[in-house]
């Protein structure tokens, strides 16, 4: 089974994809995993890819698409795996096509998990993190039991910047210009499923098992 699964910041992509893969049996697959495993052990391709990281430039899809496409090679993805929000644009996912049909591995399912705007912002901006041990909460779904305080080290609690409210409004933004064209590109296609990403972890598991097995 090879599965693209899509959806906003806040989705909950990550923990559905490591859902699916203890499931499947089949490896979760992210772009920043393999962008740090590149740059940390000094590859080709991480060299190229630390010089735009460096400047804070955008890694351009060639490269992005070559590491991925050199990931899918390896042993553990012979039987399928999860690629965890990529692609991000329409031109990365015709990319994608156009490699995966060359390695003759098509992709069998793309699964969008579309969430409501407000609930988004929710979900995001009531993040908190330990300064201490870094384990995460959430003021209104997984609150700490004393306000503020780590249940795990007693550390302090805080909102990182990346879950501040202007700055998940821009990503948001960013998100939606992207998606909409991506959307387009796969909406036409037989193997695009997409669900409501409301509920519990569990609920929504079940909407993607009932698309995967029917």
């Amino acid at each position: 089974m090879r599965l693209i699964l899509l959806g906003p910041p806040g989705a909950g992509k990550g923990t559905q994809s490591r859902l699916i893969s203890k499931r499947y049996h089949i490896p979760q697959i992210s772009t920043g995993d393999i962008l740090r495993k590149a740059v940390a052990e000094k590859t080709t391709l991480g060299i190229k890819a630390k010089s735009y990281l460096d400047r804070g430039a955008l890694v351009p899809d060639d490269v992005v698409i070559e590491m991925i496409e050199g990931r899918l090679r390896e042993n553990d993805c012979r039987s399928g795996y999860i690629l965890d929000g990529f692609p991000r644009t329409a031109a990365q996912a015709e990319a994608l096509s156009k490699n995966l049909k060359k390695m003759r591995a098509e992709i069998d399912h793309v699964i969008n998990i579309d969430v409501d705007y407000n609930e988004l912002l929710e979900r995001l901006t009531g993040r908190r993190t330990c300064r201490k041990c870094g384990e995460g909460f959430h003021i209104v779904f997984n609150p700490p039991q004393k306000e503020g305080i780590c249940d795990k080290c007693g550390g302090e609690l805080y909102q990182r910047e990346d879950d501040k409210k202007d700055t998940i409004l821009e990503r948001l933004k960013v998100y939606e210009e992207q998606s909409a064209q991506l959307k387009d590109y796969y909406s036409m296609d037989a193997r695009f499923y997409s669900i409501k990403g409301l509920g519990g972890v569990e609920e929504i598991f079940d909407k993607i098992v009932c698309v995967l097995e029917s």
